[in-house]
Order: C-alpha cells, then sequence, then structure tokens
C-alpha cells in the first residue's frame, strides 16, 4: 500500500489546481466547445493520467502501476455508457451549447467528491470483511450479466425523480439564464433549468458509481491506487463528451465488452481469496475486452455502410 504524510494532501491540491486551470483559464468564457478543442483537452488529461502511472510503476512497483492502468482503464470504459445517458439529458433539456461544459464540470467536481466519501470506507470494508468482498463480486457479476441482457430502451430524464421533485419546489424558472444555476426574483432565489439538469447529472453519476466503484475496489486493496485511477478517468469526461458524444450510437458491441469487463472484475474479486489473479493479467484482458468491442463495432459499422451503398 503506497502511504506517505504528503500523498493525499498533495495529489488532492493538485487536482484542485488543475480543476480551477480548466475552468477559470482555459475555459474562463462560455462558448461551444469544438472537436478540436476537446481532443485536445482529453489528450492533455490522457498524458497527465499516463505520466502518473509511470510515477507509481517508478515508486511502487510493476503490480500497483498496473492496477492503476486497469482501474483506470475500466473507470473510463464504463464512462462511455454515461457519456451517452449524458447526450440524452442534454437533448432533453435543450441545454444550450455553449453552457454543456460548465454543467459537466461541475458534475465531475461532485462526483470526485463523492468517490472520496465512497472509495475510502469502501477499500477498508472490503480488506476486513471478507463477506463485502464476495458480496461485491457477485454484484459486478450480476451488473455484467443485466448489462448484457438489457434491451437499449430510451431513458426519460424528465421522470426521474429529482426532477419532479425540484419541479414541484415552483422554483425553477422556465427558461435558461446564460450558465447560472440560480437566480433572484423579486427578492427569492430560484433554480434556473441547468440547475435541474446539474442534479439529473449528478444522480446518472451515482447510478453507474454502483458498477464503477465496486469494480475498481475489486482491482487493487489501495486505497491511493482506487481513488487517483477513479479522478484522472472522470476528469477527462466532460471532454471526451464532446469529441464522442455523437458517435456513441455506433459502438454497437460496446455494452458487451463493459459486460464482460465487470463478470471479468467480480469473478477476480470472487476469487481473490482462493487465487489472486495477477495485476498484468487482468490489465491484459480488461484492455483487449475493452478494445476488442470498439473493433468489433467499427468493423460492424463498415460492413454495414458497404452493405448499404452496394
Amino acid at each position: 500500500m503506497i502511504e506517505h504524510e504528503w500523498l493525499w494532501p498533495g495529489f488532492l491540491a493538485f487536482v484542485a489546481v488543475i480543476l480551477i486551470f480548466d475552468l477559470f483559464v482555459l475555459h474562463r468564457r462560455d462558448h461551444v466547445i469544438s472537436t478540436r478543442e476537446a481532443a485536445l483537452t482529453v489528450a492533455g488529461y490522457v498524458s497527465l493520467a499516463m505520466l502518473f502511472a509511470a510515477g507509481i510503476f517508478w515508486f511502487a512497483g510493476a503490480d500497483r502501476g498496473a492496477e492503476f492502468l486497469t482501474g483506470y482503464l475500466v473507470e473510463q470504459a464504463l464512462s462511455l455508457d454515461n457519456i451517452f445517458v449524458i447526450a440524452l439529458i442534454f437533448a432533453y433539456f435543450r441545454v444550450p451549447p455553449e453552457a454543456q461544459y460548465r454543467v459537466l464540470f461541475y458534475g465531475i467536481v461532485g462526483a470526485i467528491v463523492m468517490r472520496l466519501s465512497l472509495i475510502v470506507p469502501g477499500v477498508k470494508l472490503v480488506d476486513q470483511f471478507f463477506v463485502v468482498g464476495m458480496a461485491l463480486g457477485a454484484l459486478l457479476v450480476f451488473s455484467g450479466y443485466k448489462m448484457m441482457m438489457s434491451s437499449d430502451e430510451m431513458i426519460d430524464p424528465g421522470e426521474s425523480r429529482v426532477v419532479r421533485f425540484l419541479k414541484k419546489t415552483g422554483r425553477v424558472t422556465q427558461e435558461y439564464e446564460g450558465s447560472r444555476f440560480f437566480v433572484r426574483r423579486h427578492g427569492l432565489l430560484y433554480m434556473t433549468p441547468l440547475f435541474v439538469v446539474l442534479m439529473t447529472v449528478e444522480v446518472t453519476d451515482l447510478v453507474f458509481a454502483v458498477d464503477s466503484i465496486p469494480a475498481v475496489l475489486a482491482i487493487s486493496n489501495d486505497p491511493f491506487i482506487v481513488f487517483s485511477s477513479n479522478v484522472f478517468a472522470i476528469m477527462g469526461l466532460r471532454a471526451l463528451f464532446f469529441v464522442l458524444s455523437g458517435m456513441m450510437r455506433e459502438f454497437h458491441h460496446l455494452k458487451t465488452g463493459l459486460s464482460l469487463v465487470l463478470i471479468f472484475i467480480g469473478a477476480k474479486m470472487l476469487l481473490a481469496h482462493f487465487y489472486e489473479i495477477p495485476s498484468t493479467v487482468a490489465l491484459t484482458v480488461t484492455a483487449l475486452l475493452i478494445v476488442g468491442s470498439v473493433v468489433a463495432s467499427i468493423l460492424t459499422r463498415d460492413r454495414k455502410r458497404s452493405e448499404a451503398r452496394g
């Protein structure tokens, strides 16, 4: 386990600096994010993650480095499914393009805080109680099976409990107010539709965390590895959204790949007390499943296009 007095406060300070620089320097003015700008931002966050991984390999060894990369890949892959849902939420609420990045930014901040509050006690529970690890492993296997068998039904964000609750308060304005979450009317504080969207995104992330957090807990028993891999993956999520949101429907086999990843990680957790699957093997299998599902989706898309032309 990686333990240094400066590690946690240093990492949290580093994340805070990155996020502040992102919001108040790179994106201080609300604007429509171009694909090129988003791709460069994604490349920047991936580069930071790989540099951080190299540091873990150097200072903590190959096993911890492989655990970090596996956790990063799993969280990043599961976030791809989340991107599609967020795109539906934005379309349903007709969020102005120039305000979308700000919603995603604060959504990411909320996700980081939520993971910090869940991961640290989660690691301790799994480490101290055998039954907790077995239960989470079974949950992952079931979640993977359920994902594989589920249909691609469209969700209705307007029917969620959080949306209905906020609208019942009567304190939600009818129109967007730029990128503002709250406005004052007649001396009273009102929520804008953008705040309703933010809360919907946060609840969506909580639902996805039910799968992603146990998955990473199954990969490593080091809370710093689990948390840092999660943070690096979700920090780049908002930029990745602008790159992939319009393409997610074309990844037909992605759900199958993610399902197999959850089943494999769940099986790894269930077997942990009887046989420890090496971290490098877990990393290789996870990468092959994710890359394989993406490649299969691209080949299927190209074949369908060729058949349509010919």
